[in-house]
C-alpha cells in the first residue's frame, strides 16, 4: 500500500545572536518542541498513514555567520550522543515516523572539525543512517581529510542507504542535489527514495536545484522528498531568502505537490514503492537504471583530479582556506 511522505516546509530559528552552548541549546530544543506540535497537526490533518517526514537544512541552528570552526562547533554542532539527538529520538518514536533532518555535528574522530550531517531516525527513535555532506564551499567535509576518514569509517560510509519497511532511503543536503554522481552512487547502492533537506532560494522561475531535483529523480528513477525551510530567524540575513517550494517529486519527474511561501504541510504526497519497484524491474527504454554502462565512465574519472583531497590535514578549516583551494583548482582548470 502506498503511503505519505511529507516535506515540512519550517522556520529555521537560528543560533548566531547566542554565545554560549548551553543558550544555543536551549534554542534548539524550544525548535524540536515547535516541530513536533507541526508534526503532530501535520499528520492528524493529512492522515495516520503519513509515514516519512523531511526538515530543511539546518533546521536547529541556522549556518555559520561570521564564527570560526572552533566556535561554531563549539556552540551548535550536535553531540552524536548529546541531549538534542536525544530529543530528536524522543520526539520521532512519539510519533511513530521516519524522520530526515539535517544538522552540525561533532566527530570524536575529529575534535578539531564539524561536519554537515543528514540523518534518518526510525520509529524505535533510533539514529538509522547518517550521511555526512561531501561537497561544501565553507565546511569540512570527509573529502577534506580523506585517507584519516576512510581509516575511520571506510568507503561505504559515504554513501550510505537504509533499507526500512517503507522503502530503501538515503539522504542528499542542500546545494549536494546539484552533483548527479552523488545521487547515482545512492541508486547504486539500492536507494528508492532521496531524502533532500535544503536551505535555498525560493523564487517563481525554475531555480537550478529545482531543474536538479527534476533530473535526479528522472535518471534514477527515485522519489525525491525535498524540504526547504521558511526563512531563517534570528540571522543578519534577509528573513524570506530561504523560503518555499518544498516539493515532492515522482520517479518520472512529475511534481506531486510543492508547497508556496511560509511555514507549510503542503508538500505531502503518495509514495508507491510497488509501482517504483514494477517500473524499475519492466525491461524499457526508460529503465535507464537498467542501462546503464559505468565502466563508459571510470577511467575518465580516474584520470581526472579536480578538487584535490586532504586539504585539512595540516592546516585550520577556515574561510580563507577554502576560498584559496578554489582559487587554485579554477588556475588549474583554466591556465
Amino acid at each position: 500500500m502506498p503511503y505519505k511522505a511529507l516535506a515540512l516546509q519550517l522556520t529555521c530559528h537560528a543560533v548566531n545572536p547566542y554565545q554560549t552552548r548551553d543558550e544555543a541549546e536551549t534554542v534548539m530544543l524550544k525548535s524540536i518542541d515547535r516541530v513536533e506540535k507541526q508534526l503532530s497537526a501535520s499528520i492528524n490533518h493529512i492522515g495516520r498513514d503519513t509515514l516519512l517526514v523531511v526538515v530543511p537544512e539546518y533546521f536547529l541552528t541556522g549556518f555559520p555567520m561570521g564564527e570560526t570552526t572552533e566556535q561554531w562547533r563549539e556552540k551548535a554542532a550536535l553531540e552524536i550522543n548529546g541531549r538534542i539527538y536525544e530529543a530528536l529520538g524522543a520526539m520521532v518514536q512519539r510519533q511513530q515516523i521516519y524522520f530526515s533532518g539535517n544538522a552540525y555535528e561533532q566527530d570524536p574522530f575529529f575534535p578539531e572539525l564539524y561536519f554537515q550531517t543528514s540523518f534518518i531516525i526510525g520509529p524505535s527513535g533510533d539514529v538509522l543512517l547518517r550521511y555526512r555532506r561531501l561537497n561544501a564551499m565553507y565546511a569540512p567535509t570527509p573529502h577534506d581529510v580523506w585517507e584519516l576518514y576512510l581509516d575511520a569509517y571506510g568507503y561505504d560510509s559515504l554513501f550510505p542507504v537504509v533499507k526500512t519497511n517503507i522503502g530503501n532511503l538515503a539522504c542528499i543536503a542542500s546545494e549536494e542535489i546539484l552533483y548527479p554522481e552523488l545521487a547515482r552512487c545512492l541508486a547504486m547502492r539500492g536507494a528508492e527514495v532521496l531524502l533532500h533537506s535544503t536551505a535555498e532560494v525560493g523564487s517563481p522561475l525554475l531555480t537550478q536545484r529545482n531543474v536538479a531535483k527534476l533530473a535526479r529523480a528522472v535518471e534514477n528513477m527515485a522519489y525525491v522528498v525535498s524540504a526547504n525551510s521558511a526563512g531563517l530567524a534570528n540571522s543578519p540575513m534577509p528573513f524570506g531568502s530561504t523560503d518555499a517550494g518544498s516539493k515532492i517529486v515522482d520517479p518520472k519527474g512529475l511534481v506531486l505537490a510543492e508547497a508556496g511561501y511560509g511555514e507549510s504541510m503542503v508538500a505531502n504526497a503518495d509514495i508507491d514503492l510497488a509501482a517504483l519497484r514494477d517500473f524499475r524491474q519492466r525491461p524499457a527504454a526508460g529503465n535507464l537504471l537498467a542501462r546503464q554502462r559505468y565502466e563508459l565512465y571510470a577511467e575518465s574519472y580516474a584520470r581526472h583530479s579536480v578538487f584535490p583531497p586532504n586539504t585539512l590535514l595540516s592546516q585550520p578549516a577556515e574561510r580563507q582556506h577554502f576560498v584559496r583551494t578554489q582559487q587554485e583548482v579554477i588556475k588549474k582548470l583554466y591556465s
